[in-house]
């Protein structure tokens, strides 16, 4: 034992000097350094050992590079092979065992050659048959992936510029039927019914193939060679990407959406809704799982590759996504942006699903930001709406004081926007200072909308004072109010603008019947007025006598009746209230009235050669009133 204890102290002394002696003399200083310290550390010992290390060294050298020729040889022959080596599954295996006997064979080998420099150049000399080997089995895989997609349909576009389908993409017509093909015409691109259900994955590669991936990337990340697999991995799941995208109908387009017509944009983005869906929620997902199977145990690889496959795919959608979001903001272009922000939302658990890893996170917060982009530009484009109504002229007035373009248009976009009031309320809730807000309590819609409302009112009100009749004006803001409340009341700004508003803008309706019936009716009312003395002051100061009134009574109601019996009041219900109120004003005056004139001394036997109407006459002039005649003077829809 205590033999075997110094054969043991002297091993470490002599492995000492001979690492830390870079040429013979220091190592013969560092041997006297030991001798001197300890006798057992003699030079005589210490040389004599070290003279058996040095035969030891020149026979483990020598059994190294009689190992590495024999695996060259065996190597070799699949190395410079003109077929597929995984055409044969024996040839497959040999191959990949001759690889992992040399990947053992460095590694137990190559802490040695620092200190040993027969042994380093046999490892440099393995490392550069270790590269010829790796090249070649980069060559198979990359071959097995080819072959694996063709057996499945789904490879990269032929020569002939056709390419295999498979029942993923459905055509651009939506309601086109599948086609079925006999086996017979390979160039025919099956198409398949839209999808409905996303929860699909797809096995893009035979199982055996995928088995077959996994071994060969095994051995190439044992080598240092596992980016290199992962290039060849990714770029040719890439191709299948990009083929899938363009079946789906994607183009690349970022920039070019500014100069595109917006019938064809829309078009677009309805592409883009749907390959959106197709690419997060099947085709990532198993490229995902794809990654996982072939790089089953290096994790960092599987990531590296998804990165790299789902990357360019990725970008193209974003940037298109991004592109719409910085170009115009039309009004007529919110619901298409609505429909890609909810879209984009609705993505957002897939984003974060299938890009979770370090390599990925940039897509993640790309797609997060562009979204956010989105609303953005919803905001811009509520923006810009306000501009049109306030930049909308007032030039000639709307014929007999009917509905303005202008109530119509924005009353139905606002309607038409605020189904989408939860995406709408989540945009307008991440910028709670759009506008200014009386009521803390109502949600930033609430105030943009409400914010719109009143600059269409104001602008009402300035294109009313175009009117040179007064009574006319009332009847241009009685139709224009009177259908922005019945908007608001059918649809969801009943419910943002509440109850409160509502009345508000009923009352005012109340009080333009009510100066309707000043402005136009006063002066008539004032003749059938009763009075003590048989004569009254008119509005110019004159008095008129009985005779005098009937004839003014006459001449006015007939004049009045000549005009506003063209004017429109498109609301049948404000209209059969503006008849009855009109009537309970008049006909019990007239009728009183025209009782005291058959009575009267001043008119005599002949009073009714002056009484022009009966009270059943007024009643159904009055009834007339408010029609409209044939032409244009703003539909009301």
């Amino acid at each position: 034992m205590e033999d075997n204890g110094e054969e043991k102290l002297i091993a470490v002394a002599r492995h000492i000097a001979k690492t830390l002696g870079h040429n013979e003399s220091m190592a013969d200083d560092i041997l006297q350094i030991f001798s001197n310290f300890d006798g057992r550390f003699s030079r005589e010992k210490l040389s004599e050992k070290m003279a058996g290390a040095a035969g030891d060294d020149l026979r483990a050298c020598a059994s190294l590079e009689q190992t590495l020729g024999s695996l060259e040889r065996q190597i070799s022959q699949y190395v410079v092979a003109d077929h597929p080596i995984w055409a044969d599954s024996a040839d497959s295996s040999a191959f990949l065992d001759s690889i992992d006997e040399l990947i053992a064979t460095i590694r137990d080998w190559k802490p040695m050659a620092t200190a040993d420099k027969s042994i380093s150049a046999c490892i440099v000399r393995a490392e550069d048959f270790m590269q010829q080997a790796m090249f070649r089995l980069e060559d198979e895989f990359r071959l097995l992936m080819e072959r694996g997609c063709e057996s499945f349909e789904l490879a990269p576009p032929y020569a002939n510029g056709e390419s295999t389908g498979n029942l993923l993409f459905d055509s651009d017509d939506d309601e086109e039927e599948a086609i079925v093909t006999n086996g017979e015409d390979h160039n025919q691109i099956p198409v398949a019914q839209p999808l409905t259900d996303y929860d699909i994955v797809i096995d893009a590669l035979p199982s055996g193939t995928i088995n077959d991936l996994h071994e060969i990337a095994k051995r190439m990340v044992a080598a240092g060679f596992g980016k290199d697999c992962s290039h060849v991995y990714s770029s040719c799941r890439r191709g299948f990407l990009e083929e899938s995208m363009s079946r789906l109908g994607m183009q690349k387009l970022s920039i070019e959406v500014q100069k595109m017509s917006w019938h064809d944009l829309e078009d677009e983005i309805d592409k883009w809704i749907k390959a959106a869906n197709v690419a997060l929620r099947i085709l990532f997902p198993s490229e995902r799982r794809l990654c996982d199977r072939v790089f089953f145990g290096f994790s960092s690889a599987a990531d590296l590759s998804f990165m790299e496959v789902c990357r360019g795919s990725t970008i193209q959608i974003l940037n298109f996504a991004d592109a719409v979001a910085i170009g115009s903001r039309s009004p007529e272009r919110l619901f298409k942006i609505l429909d890609l922000f909810e879209t984009l939302r609705e993505l957002m658990p897939d984003f974060e699903y299938n890009f979770s890893d370090q390599y990925c996170l940039v897509l993640r917060n790309d797609a997060v930001t562009i979204w956010k982009r989105l609303g953005e530009a919803i905001r811009g484009i509520f923006m810009e709406l306000e501009n049109l109504i306030r930049r909308d002229p007032a030039k000639a007035p709307v014929p007999r004081g009917g509905l303005h373009p202008i109530t119509r248009y924005v009353m139905n976009y606002l309607r038409a926007a605020c189904r989408s009031r939860e995406t709408l309320e989540q945009v307008f809730e991440e910028n709670v200072n759009v506008v200014p807000s009386k009521d803390s309590s109502s949600s930033s819609l609430s105030v943009q909308i409400a914010w719109v409302m009143e600059l269409l009112e104001s602008n009402l009100e300035m294109k009313s004072k175009i009117y040179g009749d007064s009574a006319l004006c009332t009847v241009f803001m009685m139709n224009n109010g009177r259908y922005i409340i019945q908007k608001v009341k059918d649809s969801e700004l009943g419910s943002l603008l509440g109850d409160d508003w509502i009345r508000k803008h009923t009352a005012k309706i109340k009080q333009l019947q009510m100066s309707y019936q000043r402005i136009t009716w006063n002066k008539a009312l004032g003749a059938l007025k009763a009075d003590n003395s048989s004569a009254v002051p008119n509005v110019a100061g004159k008095f008129l006598h009985m005779k005098d009134k009937i004839k003014f009574f006459n001449s006015y109601f007939e004049e009045t009746y000549k005009i506003q019996s063209q004017w429109i009041i498109f609301d049948e219900q404000l209209r059969k209230e503006m008849r009855i109120s009109l009537a309970n004003l008049l006909l019990p005056a007239y009728g009183n009235f025209i009782k005291r004139f058959q009575n009267s001394p001043e008119v005599g036997k002949h009073a009714d050669k002056h009484i022009k109407y009966t009270v059943e006459d007024i009643e159904a002039r009055i009834n007339d009133l408010f029609q409209g005649v044939s032409g244009s003077a703003g539909s009301r829809n």
